[in-house]
């Protein structure tokens, strides 16, 4: 975003287009974790079996890349899921999908150390699915962001008030957006519905496409952001047909062209796209679209 022209960094952020991962930090997961709050009690049964934690991870894994890579080629918006631990007395929180992956200070430390080395970048965390947490869990959470970020947090007003020359007024580069009450105890945390994500959940492409198209029509014009979730989500017997292939190689490989396509055809602005997310988001330089469409 540093290097975007001086006419855009007076726009409001919600009026950009902004590249996104879809689960961004399931680029490692943890085969020897228990298997996470988010699954199912058959599906936990069966995992005792070491050969399906292998396969889970075949479905986990939506990125490739690191944060810190993920940062590098261009990625601005992170979509996190976080849960406890079970059996584990502390109150350290990780990201989950399915399986465990890092511990979230962690991450968080990393994307800091990419922030003190590009002050003119700015980037949004959304954490929107939590698992197994009580109110403790999420005030040691809220404690580890405070950690991490500091004054580079910015505090919740109004959306069409966030430029980058703003932020870079302020030296602030991190929207945090919390899905959950707490968010009201806390200036730096913005609650979840200025930043809605509508999620088509088919695996047909043209499905999706026709969804997001729909769902783009319907956005707020004022108030918020808006994510478009370019993602396709395997179902069930999807994931019975094709166990071994795992995600990339049963749904993302072969659609993601077409859905490429489909951003490129956008424009940013406030009946347009704004933060568009996406899986395995090295497959197609997904982060240099953004680039792309932003005029």
């Amino acid at each position: 975003m540093g290097a975007l022209p001086a006419p855009l960094s007076a726009r409001p952020l919600a009026h950009l287009a902004i590249p996104g991962s879809h689960d961004s930090f399931s680029y490692w997961v943890d085969e020897k974790s228990p298997v996470g709050p988010d699954q199912a009690t058959a599906v936990k049964r069966l995992a005792k079996i070491s050969l399906v934690k292998k396969l889970m991870k075949k479905w986990s894994v939506t990125q490739n890349l690191t944060f810190k890579e993920q940062l590098e080629s261009g990625i601005r918006y992170f979509d996190l899921r976080v849960s406890s631990k079970p059996g584990e007395v502390e109150k350290e929180i990780y990201f989950i999908h399915g399986l465990f992956g890092i511990r979230v200070l962690d991450g968080l430390m990393e994307i800091n150390s990419f922030l003190m080395q590009h002050p003119r970048e700015v980037i949004f965390l959304d954490f929107n699915h939590f698992y197994a947490m009580d109110d403790s869990h999420h005030l040691y959470l809220i404690s580890r962001i405070q950690k991490a970020f500091g004054s580079k947090l910015c505090p919740v007003q109004p959306v069409e008030k966030v430029t980058l020359q703003y932020l870079w007024e302020l030296k602030q580069q991190v929207l945090i957006f919390y899905h959950y009450p707490l968010y009201q105890d806390y200036s730096f945390l913005w609650p979840g519905n200025k930043m809605p994500a509508p999620w088509a959940n088919t695996t047909n492409v043209h499905k999706l496409l026709q969804f997001l198209e729909t769902t783009l029509g319907e956005r707020s014009q004022y108030g918020t952001f808006h994510v478009s979730q370019a993602i396709l989500t395997p179902r069930v017997k999807t994931i019975a047909r094709h166990l071994i292939r795992g995600l990339k190689n049963t749904l993302v490989h072969r659609n993601l062209p077409m859905i490429l396509n489909w951003v490129k055809t956008q424009k940013p602005g406030v009946m347009g796209v704004n933060i568009i997310t996406s899986d395995f988001v090295e497959l197609v330089d997904f982060a240099a679209t953004g680039r792309v469409i932003n005029p």
